[in-house]
This record gives C-alpha cells, sequence and structure tokens, in this order.
C-alpha cells in the first residue's frame, strides 16, 4: 500500500487485518513525527496562533488562503521541513473535509507526521492518508520512493482502517494493470488467491464448458477471444447465514466487438473489469471483517474481441433462464454476461443481489465519472447505503427501475433486445435488462460504476477505483457485524 512498488494482484491483496500499509507508523515511546495542522479560510487567522510565531509569520508572508486540499510546508530551525498546515477550502461536507487529507502524502517530504489536533473524522482522514499515498508503479523501474507515514489519531480502529486500506489498493491495482497481463485467467488467478486466503470454496468454469452448463451468453461474448470466457464462482461462510450475493462484470477487455469502437473509445478498455474489482473489493472487506454472512461473488470474466466467429448485431441468443435475447449492438456485452451470472445468482433466492458493473456510458453522461447510479428495488436498503456513500465520501446516486422504459427493450425477433430501441435513459433501460432475469431475490441493487479517476484529487489518484465498495460494506458491517 501507499509508496510502495503495487505489483499486481498478489501483492496488495488484503490477507489479514493485521497487516498495516507501510504508510502508517505505529506510535511508540521516543517515536518521532512531525505535525500537520488543519486551517480554513474562514478561521486562517485563529488557526494560525496555534503555531509559532515564526512559522505563522512565514505562511502569512507568502499569503496562503487555506485552499481546499493544498499544503504548505513549516520551517524548522535548520530549514528542514517540521510540519505543515492542510487547507480546508470552503468544503463545508464532513466527509469531503476528511477526504481532503488525501492530498498531503504527495505534497510532503518523506518522514513520519501526525494531526497536531484530531480530525472530526480521524478515521476517514487516515484513511484518505493511505488512499493519497497509492502509487500504481509495477511498470517502473526509478521508483523508489520512500514512504510518508501518518501515526494513527487515537481511538481509530487500525485493523480495520488496514482491511479497507488494502482492499481498495487491490480493486485499484486490478482495473490499472493493462489488458496483456489481466485477462479472464488472471483475473480468475486473483479471485483464487483471495479465496485461498479467507478459506472461501471456488469453482470456475471455462470454455466449452460453459455451454455444458448452460451460460451461453457468457461463451457467446467471450467465444471470438483465444483468452477462454469463464464464470468466477466462490462462496463464504455459513449456508444458514443471511445470502448476499455480489455479481461483477469482468470484461477484461472491450474492442466493442463487431460494433467496434474508435481508438478514442478502447484505450481505457482495461477498466472494463472494474465490476469485477469492485466486487473483490468488497469481497475482501467482508471477509477480513468475518460479518455473519453467507457471501457468494459470481465474475463472468470474458474479452469481447473481433475474429469470424464473434457474436453479430441482429444474433438470437439463448440465456440461462431461457429467454432469447436480440442483440442489437455488439459493444453492449456486459449486460449479456451480467444476465447468465443473475440467473444462476436468482436461483438460491439472496438476501440481497448486486450488481457492479462498468456498463454504460450513459450513466457518465447524467452523472459524471465520480457519481455512479444506483439502483434498488429496496428503499430501505437504497437510503442506507446512500446515507453510507455520503458519511464516507464514496458517493452514489439514487436512479428509478423506471418500469415505463422497460418497452423500449421488447424484441422484434426474440424475447428481448438488450439494448433500447431509442436514445434515451441509456443507464436505466440498462438496468431493466438486468433485473429481468432477477424474480427470487429479495432486494435487489445495481451500480453502473466507471471505475476510474479521471483527474487525480485528494485520496484519489488518477486511475482505477473500486467505486461503491466502500458504501456497501459500510451498510453490511452496520447490520451484520
Amino acid at each position: 500500500m501507499g509508496n510502495s512498488k503495487s505489483s499486481g494482484t498478489a501483492r496488495s491483496r488484503s490477507s489479514g487485518r493485521s497487516r498495516l500499509p507501510e504508510c502508517f507508523a505505529k506510535p511508540g515511546p521516543g517515536a518521532a513525527s512531525r505535525p500537520v495542522w488543519l486551517a480554513a479560510p474562514a478561521t486562517l487567522k485563529k488557526d494560525l496562533k496555534a503555531l509559532p510565531r515564526a512559522q505563522a509569520n512565514w505562511i502569512e508572508s507568502q499569503g496562503w488562503k487555506a485552499g481546499a486540499g493544498s499544503v504548505v510546508l513549516l520551517p524548522g530551525k535548520d530549514g528542514a521541513a517540521a510540519g505543515a498546515v492542510l487547507g480546508l477550502g470552503k468544503e463545508d461536507d464532513p466527509a469531503r473535509r476528511a477526504m481532503l487529507a488525501g492530498a498531503l502524502p504527495r505534497a510532503l517530504p518523506e518522514g513520519d507526521y501526525h494531526f497536531a489536533r484530531a480530525p472530526d473524522d480521524g478515521g476517514l482522514a487516515a484513511l484518505a492518508w493511505a488512499m493519497g499515498s497509492y502509487r500504481f508503479t509495477r511498470y517502473k523501474k526509478e521508483d523508489n520512493a520512500a514512504p510518508r507515514r501518518l501515526v494513527l489519531p487515537e481511538g481509530v480502529d487500525a485493523a480495520g482502517l488496514a482491511s479497507i486500506a488494502n482492499a481498495v489498493t487491490f480493486g485499484r491495482d486490478l482495473i490499472n494493470i493493462p489488458a496483456n497481463d489481466l485477462g479472464p485467467a488472471e483475473l480468475e488467478k486473483a479471485a483464487r488467491e483471495l479465496a485461498r486466503a479467507h478459506g472461501a470454496k471456488i469453482k470456475v468454469i471455462a470454455g466449452e464448458a460453459l455451454l455444458k452448463h448452460n451460460f451461453p451468453l457468457i461463451h457467446a461474448v467471450g467465444r471470438a477471444s483465444d483468452r477462454a470466457p469463464r464464470l468466477i464462482d466462490f462462496s463464504w461462510g455459513p449456508a444458514r447465514a443471511p445470502k448476499i450475493t455480489l455479481v461483477g462484470k469482468g470484461i477484461t477487455y472491450d474492442t466493442g466487438g463487431l460494433s467496434l469502437k474508435p481508438t478514442s473509445g478502447m484505450v481505457l478498455m482495461k477498466k472494463d473489469m472494474g465490476g469485477a474489482a469492485a466486487v473483490l473489493a468488497l469481497a475482501s472487506m467482508i471477509m477480513d471483517a468475518r460479518l455473519k454472512i453467507r457471501l457468494r461473488v459470481l465474475i463472468p470474466a470474458a474479452d469481447n474481441n473481433v475474429s469470424a466467429n464473434a457474436f453479430r448485431p441482429g444474433d438470437v441468443l439463448a440465456s440461462r433462464n431461457g429467454m432469447s435475447v436480440e442483440v442489437g449492438n455488439t459493444d453492449a456485452e456486459g449486460r449479456l454476461v451480467l444476465a447468465d451470472a443473475l440467473a444462476l445468482a436468482d436461483e438460491e433466492k439472496p438476501d440481497h443481489l448486486i450488481t457492479m458493473a462498468t456498463l454504460t456510458g450513459a450513466a457518465r453522461v447524467a452523472l459524471g465519472p465520480d457519481l455512479p447510479p444506483f439502483y434498488s428495488t429496496g428503499d430501505e436498503f437504497a437510503e442506507a447505503v446512500l446515507a453510507s456513500g455520503a458519511a464516507l465520501d464514496d458517493p452514489l446516486w439514487r436512479m428509478p427501475f423506471w418500469a415505463p422504459y422497460d418497452a423500449g427493450l421488447k424484441g422484434k425477433v426474440g424475447d428481448v433486445n438488450h439494448i433500447s430501441s431509442g436514445p434515451f435513459a441509456g443507464s436505466v433501460t440498462a438496468a431493466l435488462f438486468l433485473k429481468r432475469f432477477v424474480s427470487k431475490a429479495r432486494i435487489y441493487a445495481h451500480l453502473d460504476i466507471y471505475g476510474w479517476v479521471p483527474h487525480a484529487k485528494p485520496g484519489r489518484p488518477e486511475g482505477g477505483e473500486p467505486q461503491g465498495a466502500r458504501a456497501l460494506f459500510d451498510f453490511f458491517k452496520r447490520r451484520y457485524a
């Protein structure tokens, strides 16, 4: 975690709650660390009074305005940095204020630091530090930076914090690895390592065996690749406990198939398995916390490639639950592989069935990259998850399963077309398509995530991001700890 080199799945996988990331320092007798102060523009003069007069004068002479996420170093008597001040700007949301601590690791010299005064949410500020320390350096030879380490504030659950930080790193690494090094087999390996670390039972159905076991849509999407498609399936926890099933889209590269994407639309498609990464990050948190649930994780993994045997626009495909699916566009492959996995998941009537997927560009048009649409058949569940997301700055925005739009999915040849007949409400109609494959689960929810940070922000470096995982974990932890 943090400034250590990230070598992919194995090194960053959470394998125990006791493993603190390298960006955290354990307090001890005689341990030397430098203070970090917090300051806001409205209270800057008052905030500076807590500093030695010379350091306050230094800040005033620079005209520093305490902008959100800005950092000013404090000089010591020997000329070296003696600490720093973090600007909070005009941010009045408590969670977003705490997340500003994620700007510190990139701005500070190497060494150990502590908050001079405990932030309002010390745990979230410490997590922000860890998230801001992340660097994906698997392919960089020259990166040997020493970590900037935070002495954890008093009262922070170090083991729980480490578990979440390591899980976020795990998810980010999976998304950031390019497709030449992470295909369906490598995604399976990552899931196997996670399952093995927690004693989960795993099975995988791959290649032509998908047809034998009645997963025709997963097979159809992945058959054009020389990397065999597969369904990854692992379970953990007592069979009689409440059933939580997570389904993550694992398209390890998406060319668009015969409905070929332009280069500009294809260049980031290594992230099209972001739903699988988010599900695995969430599963890591759940198993590490040993929540009192029966967890099942399903990941349909495939490349959507072009070859002579690729599935075509206009094809009518069989699905696991018997519904015939008319293909409107091969670049909407994610909902096809999810449909088969959902049909399997629904068979055992889970209490919560959740899909996480980088599913539609329409979601980004509607809400941008930072705010994933969140659909749910359970109102109380949705409100609680939204509240968790707001409290942790892992935001979601509820969208409706708007039933009248379902008519746009009516097939002309098959039972259903997998894309809408019109240009509107693309995220909603995709969610409605998925919902057609769920009938027995008590609550179904769907997150249409982006899985990527296009421009770095405090605590969120540019690159992969398992959006929604922390919000969902907070809900389940409150319910099933």
